[in-house]
């Protein structure tokens, strides 16, 4: 589904560059969405039960939502968010909703408002704006959707015209789900859900329960990964396991982009520290990034994708962590180094066109110092779209002004949307569909691009591109 168009939204003001801009929006609003990096629970199609209430669909999962309710000293349980501990959390959707219809203010001039609004009146067809007074409307126009067969997932992925979501999983997840989407003849190598391999938690040393999980990875695959070698061989197991589940990359979020060649005496040595409980900071760091070496060598034998996330503090808000976990809108972006930190990678790989990694960055300034230049000289390097903290309509804008006159359009990898929002995927998608458009539309009214190449690119951006960098329909 490509949402209703909102006659110029986030076009150029400027007219002529504005009527450029619809033409070519024309050609790319409604090209299949090609989703190649995502965090949706693919749980949600595997069963395509009904949606529950609006809160738990909308509120609950989205921490751009509660972190930003959080810093205004609604705490994540009043919104419904699990403890750790089991302590009681608010479970009334209503009165969720009512929360946070209370603070919509807190989102004038966000990325997340722009979202919500289109999904609520492009997704869920409801007009009625939010507000205190008219909560209890919206919430009930949206419940009343929820509750028709048209509204639930399968018959939304084909209403968005979604050709391929990717999930992520840990290569302890037994990929159950993907397999009963694959007997449902929506999953497996080609399918329409895939999944995407991310070892994070048998990778880094600082992960809670790291050595408990290398051993249970020995437990899955049968290798002794008491030894490095043992731990290697699960690995590769598993990404093949992976790849049979229709996986075409892989993702990798560590906290910096620092790649280590080690010797196999020297990576051991780490390994074995890290099981006996001595390892330290360093140590961790210098594990990850050895580790990501070992994952190029990995793809170019089974020709995953490497997809690299850096950059990200996790879990900075302590309490927040250890009240609610992982991924509750407790990471900070930190600054990144590239060019110093991938050298070790690209000196082995770099000019290796078997080997394709999508690096990614919570750090802006990056893209023209450090990356644009980097993917512009690389053969085995692409440049990642703006994710995160970073996608919204102003970075997606810098972006494209940043990179293209070093890397150009062609080392870039396309749109990601990086969400558990299921229903915000196709609204994000049009968001950067109109970003393109309306930088595509200034060079040409500039004389700097012809119409008829631009109506090529923007299409290649959309579709073509990602389908073709990430290896999507392709058997590995």
């Amino acid at each position: 589904m490509s949402p209703t168009p909102r006659s110029d939204l986030l076009f150029p003001a400027e007219p002529t560059q504005r009527a450029l801009a619809r033409e070519l929006y024309a050609l790319a609003k409604d090209q299949p969405i090609i989703s190649p990096h995502g965090h949706v629970d693919p749980l949600i199609l595997a069963d395509d039960a009904p949606f529950p209430d609006p809160a738990r669909l909308i509120i609950v999962p989205d921490h751009y939502v509660t972190r930003m309710l959080l810093s205004q000293g609604v705490p994540p349980a009043d919104l419904g968010v699990p403890t750790v501990d089991g302590r009681p959390v608010e479970t009334d959707g209503r009165t969720i909703w009512r929360r946070f219809a209370a603070h919509w203010h807190l989102f004038r001039g966000t990325p997340s408002r722009l979202w919500l609004e289109r999904t609520f009146t492009e997704v869920f067809g409801v007009g009625t704006a939010l507000s205190p007074e008219t909560a209890d409307e919206v919430y009930d126009a949206i419940a009343a959707r929820l509750a028709e067969p048209e509204f639930r997932p399968r018959a939304l992925f084909e209403r968005f015209n979604i050709e391929v979501l990717a999930t992520t999983e840990s290569p302890l997840d037994d990929l159950g789900r993907h397999a009963k989407l694959a007997a449902d003849g929506w999953g497996g190598p080609g399918g329409r859900v895939i999944t995407t391999f991310r070892p994070d938690n048998v990778v880094d040393m600082e992960f809670e329960g790291w050595a408990d999980n290398v051993a249970r990875l020995g437990e899955i695959t049968g290798a002794d990964t008491g030894t490095y070698r043992g731990y290697l061989a699960a690995l590769r197991d598993r990404r093949q396991a992976f790849i049979a589940a229709g996986a075409t990359s892989s993702d990798h979020g560590h906290p910096t982009a620092l790649t280590l060649a080690l010797s196999e005496a020297e990576a051991t040595a780490l390994f074995e520290r890290g099981l006996r409980g001595t390892a330290d900071a360093a140590d961790a760091e210098a594990f990850r990034a050895h580790m990501l070496l070992e994952f190029a060598r990995m793809s170019i034998e089974d020709g995953l994708v490497m997809q690299l996330h850096p950059g990200s503090v996790r879990n900075h808000n302590r309490w927040l962590y250890e009240t609610h976990g992982r991924d509750v809108g407790g990471d900070i972006p930190q600054a990144t180094e590239y060019l110093h930190a991938l050298t070790p990678l690209l000196d082995a790989y770099g000019n290796d066109p078997r080997l394709r990694v999508v690096v990614y960055t919570l750090d802006e300034y990056t893209f023209t110092r450090e990356l644009a230049p980097l993917a512009g000289g690389y053969a085995a390097l692409y440049l990642g779209a703006p994710w995160w903290f970073l996608d919204s309509p102003e970075v997606l804008r810098r972006f494209r002004e940043s990179v293209t006159e070093t890397a150009g359009f062609y080392n870039t990898a396309g749109f990601v949307d990086d969400t558990r929002a299921f229903c915000s995927i196709p609204v994000r998608h049009d968001v950067a569909r109109r970003i393109d458009a309306g930088f595509l539309a200034r060079l040409v009214a500039e004389d700097r691009l012809p119409l008829s190449e631009a109506a090529e690119t923007i299409v290649d951006l959309a579709y073509r591109l990602p389908k073709k960098i990430f290896k999507i329909g392709e058997r590995l």
